[in-house]
């Protein structure tokens, strides 16, 4: 089981062999309900694929097509996480590359990373049916990373509005709390708080539950941040 976020090299690697090693347990053709239209197939070749262009990223390199597929997923994905955490580690924590706000240092893939791929090692343990287990630490900081990277970047990019009151977050299990606003002219005062698990406030963020989710307590105006959570926090 994962535990702190300290290293994300180490954790990503942790979680890549979790992913792929899952692969062969889940049928491909199991429905992802909480992403569209997706099955497994489409879930596993996406992080591939995600893994693959990060690394061009970080390396600030031209991506190399990878094809339209069928692929077998084992491999295919096997091969792309190798590729991506390769070329972090012979980047180094200095090496300049690409972010998704422009240049910057090649590390920033090494938590972005880390936290789409528990994500969607979520994704692919819960439509099979199996458990997940990993600490609240980590759960924790991909919920940072929506309010302080992820939900900002939506709001600059034009795919979400910004909000227009707070919404507070409260993770009683990793004692941290957020406020998610579009910027500092949001009135200060808190429209709603939710309150739970470090797990179940990551998934409500990444749209992959809801404010109904019995792990979470809603104190506030619950219809407005329902009206909120319709909007996309992440791509």
């Amino acid at each position: 089981m994962t535990t702190a976020p300290s290293d994300h090299l180490a954790t990503l690697a942790d979680l890549q062999e979790q992913f792929r090693s899952t692969i062969e347990q889940v049928d491909p053709t199991t429905r992802v309900p909480w992403c569209g239209r997706w099955r497994v197939t489409n879930l596993v070749v996406h992080l591939g694929r995600v893994h693959h262009w990060a690394a061009s990223q970080a390396a600030r390199t031209r991506e190399v097509p990878l094809g339209r597929g069928p692929f077998d997923l084992e491999p295919f994905y096997a091969a792309q996480a190798a590729e991506l955490h390769a070329t972090l580690v012979r980047l180094g924590p200095d090496a300049l590359g690409s972010t998704l706000d422009g240049p910057g240092p090649a590390s920033f893939w090494h938590r972005r990373q880390v936290h789409e791929t528990l994500v969607h090692l979520w994704d692919l343990r819960t439509a099979g049916g199996l458990a997940l287990q990993e600490a609240p630490a980590l759960w924790a900081d991909t919920v940072d990373e929506v309010v302080t990277v992820m939900h900002p970047r939506q709001v600059r990019l034009g795919r979400t509005p910004p909000l227009t009151r707070r919404i507070a977050l409260v993770a009683a299990d990793a004692a941290r709390t957020w406020e998610l606003a579009a910027s500092d002219e949001a009135p200060h005062d808190i429209a709603a708080t939710v309150t739970g698990p470090a797990q179940s406030l990551a998934l409500l963020v990444w749209g992959r539950t809801s404010p109904d989710d019995a792990h979470l307590r809603v104190d506030g105006d619950r219809a407005w941040l329902e009206e909120c959570l319709a909007h996309q926090l992440t791509p």
